[in-house]
């Protein structure tokens, strides 16, 4: 049985969204799960100061290509703190280190971005990695960057965020890892918390904070929640997806890029073995019905 984690019935008078908000998410996900008993499906939308609506948010899923949001966020607080520079070119390559200790290499067939393959042999530079990690989402762009990054430094920018339930600790299409049972897991209530301290400049200079979430909203790959809200909203996200599973976490500003008034964050994560299709479409329905659901918007 589907147990909402937060009611809105004792809505304070300033909340921004409608009592029904919570009630109408739970019924949107009762559908689905009434056609695939087998999904996970977690969910939170949240502001700076509450969490507003949330399904089993502490959950772990796989992370799939959410991991390259602490992982990016890593490199420009290295860069800042001056042990990273991130105009320094790196030599595209295809072999890297298992965290097992053996050699793997990234598919090219099930990577997003061909760019970076273009690249192969070639130097280029590190803030350039970032950047196709996120707006392509890059899976040989990720290891590379992964690679001048560590995963120390992942794991401090988690705690500092208190991103609870997120553990980014191998590089992507590290199967012998993945065997040994070390895995990228993400919790949504984790990942806004990390898009939060973003937004509100915690967790890093605010100038850095801002640039970041300018990549995350230039994000190319639009297959979840920016489709749902109306076109031309500001959205700065990361999302992902394997056979079974699709994610996505964002930080919406209604107001724009500039305008910190009313935006919130909402991050969704679907496990199980069902279409990608189906997955996306029903985050578009989650992230439509929190849109609508805001005080002053028309609920169609």
């Amino acid at each position: 049985m589907l147990k909402p984690e937060t009611s809105l019935r004792s809505a304070p008078a300033d909340f921004p969204w409608t009592e029904d908000l919570q009630d109408v998410l739970t019924a949107l996900v009762a559908d689905e799960v009434r056609d695939g008993p087998h999904l996970r499906i977690s969910y939170e939308l949240g502001t700076s100061d509450r969490v507003v609506a949330a399904l089993d948010p502490t959950s772990q899923h796989y992370a799939a290509s959410t991991m390259k949001l602490p992982l990016v966020l890593a490199a420009y607080r290295l860069r800042d703190r001056g042990t990273l520079d991130l105009d320094s070119t790196v030599t595209v390559h295809n072999s890297f280190t298992s965290r097992t200790g053996g050699p793997f290499s990234i598919d090219p067939d099930e990577d997003s971005d061909e760019e970076v393959w273009a690249a192969l042999g070639t130097e280029v530079p590190l803030r350039w990695l970032c950047r196709r990690s996120i707006i392509r989402s890059s899976n040989l762009a990720t290891n590379l960057v992964a690679d001048a990054v560590g995963f120390d430094a992942v794991a401090e920018v988690i705690a500092d965020c208190n991103a609870t339930g997120v553990e980014v600790v191998r590089g992507i299409e590290d199967y012998a890892a993945q065997r040994a049972g070390i895995s990228n897991v993400v919790t949504v209530s984790g990942l806004n918390r990390i898009l939060l301290a973003l937004a509100d400049g915690t967790v890093a200079e605010a100038s850095t904070c801002a640039e970041v979430l300018g990549i995350l909203a230039d994000n190319q790959v639009d297959t979840d929640i920016r489709p749902g809200l109306p076109p031309g909203t500001w959205v700065a996200h990361k999302n992902g997806w394997v056979s079974d599973g699709v994610l996505d976490a964002a930080l919406v500003r209604p107001g724009g890029a500039a305008d910190p008034d009313g935006q919130f964050v909402f991050s969704v994560a679907i496990s199980g073995v069902w279409p990608n299709e189906r997955a996306h479409e029903l985050i578009q329905r989650l992230a439509g019905t929190v849109w609508d659901r805001r005080s002053g918007s028309t609920v169609g």
